[in-house]
């Protein structure tokens, strides 16, 4: 093992470095990452070899905010024969601590990384069939590890696995959305994907019921209010702009022209969403307040983030929710991760329970 390979969105390399590098010293492991400006990933190297298996052990992928996907690394192969590339990457695959239960072949989300896409499609039967023939490969639903074969360029590969209980079940960590024709805007599409990778699927079912009602803060023209109310939701839609007319059209939805930092429900919700463009910290303060009046018990928002120190604005913005619900003695779970469909911004799911 010679360290981790981590995922994230191009350009964030080196928040997801810090972040790593964090949460590594937290739990008095000592290392160092490797990031490429604009390459969509990261290598994290512990100095002690047996920390790698440590680190990922205690550290839970949800904790992290800016790495889409990570996996212990085996080997850099960086000279295998383009003309069998599966004898090359079933040499490194010998040493898997167990037969995995799932493959997947990738590569960095970028643009020059498309052009291998082809390549691991090409790859992925023969590969499959050579690491059933040895064991190495018995593929399940669920449990055991995940190999993960990242291909860099033609010859060149990143290969590991990992415990599939401690990921992102979707290759690259990317869940595979289809925009909604009825939706006004490809911004619901983020809302869609905060709900499947924030939330367990018993919350999913469970918080989303027929009837519960929501506020959408800055909701024009409805992206994320059609979320909500293709769950069967009520919503009050708060903006000073025009929300679209399907929406209204569907009886569920109040829209109110108003400021979206001065609005107050007349009674509790169950949900709060908010995709306002603002300083993050004003928005955290807003969500926190909120959350603490117990003006609703849930909420997605995200978080628009600066230029630089990005990082360490997400830690205080997160910082600042999570002291104001303790305060208020409400216990709540928080998670936060910057999405396929984020840009320059973070999305937090706060859930509550009152003792």
């Amino acid at each position: 093992m010679i360290g981790v390979f981590l995922y994230c969105r191009t350009g964030f390399e080196g928040e997801c470095a810090a972040e790593m590098q964090d949460q590594a010293a937290k739990l008095g492991i000592a290392g160092f990452a490797k990031a490429k400006p604009d390459s969509g990933y990261v290598v994290f190297q512990c100095y002690v070899a047996e920390d790698v298996q440590r680190l990922v052990q205690e550290l839970r992928f949800e904790q992290l905010i800016f790495v889409r996907q990570w996996f212990v690394l085996l080997a850099l192969c960086n000279e295998l024969d383009v003309t069998d590339r599966v004898s090359g990457l079933l040499e490194t695959l010998q040493t898997l601590p167990q037969p995995a239960s799932k493959l997947w072949l990738e590569t960095p989300d970028t643009n020059e990384a498309k052009e291998l896409q082809a390549l691991c499609r090409s790859l992925h039967t023969p590969l499959t069939m050579a690491l059933k023939k040895r064991g190495l490969l018995r593929e399940a639903e669920h449990g055991g590890i995940a190999i993960h074969v990242c291909f860099m360029s033609s010859h060149a590969a990143y290969v590991g696995y990992m415990a599939r209980d401690n990921n992102s079940p979707w290759s690259m960590g990317i869940p595979r959305l289809r925009f909604p024709r009825q939706a006004p805007s490809r911004s619901t599409l983020k809302l869609d994907e905060a709900i499947l990778c924030l939330l367990t699927p018993a919350q999913q079912r469970d918080l989303f019921k027929p009837g519960m009602r929501a506020v959408d803060l800055g909701a024009c023209p409805g992206g994320w209010t059609w979320q909500l109310v293709s769950r069967g939701l009520h919503v009050t839609a708060i903006d000073n702009g025009a929300i679209d007319e399907g929406i209204m059209a569907t009886g569920q939805v109040e829209h109110l022209r108003a400021d979206g930092f001065r609005f107050r429900p007349e009674q509790r919700v169950d949900w709060l969403v908010c995709d306002i463009v603002e300083q993050p910290i004003r928005i955290a303060d807003l969500m926190a307040q909120w959350l603490a009046e117990g003006w609703c018990r849930y909420a997605i928002f995200n978080l628009k983030l600066p230029m630089k120190k990005r990082y360490l604005e997400v830690v205080r913005c997160l910082e600042l929710v999570q002291e104001r619900l303790c305060e208020a003695g409400i216990e709540h779970q928080l998670r936060a991760k910057q999405l396929y469909h984020d840009r320059e911004e973070i999305t937090v799911c706060v859930t509550t329970q009152r003792r």
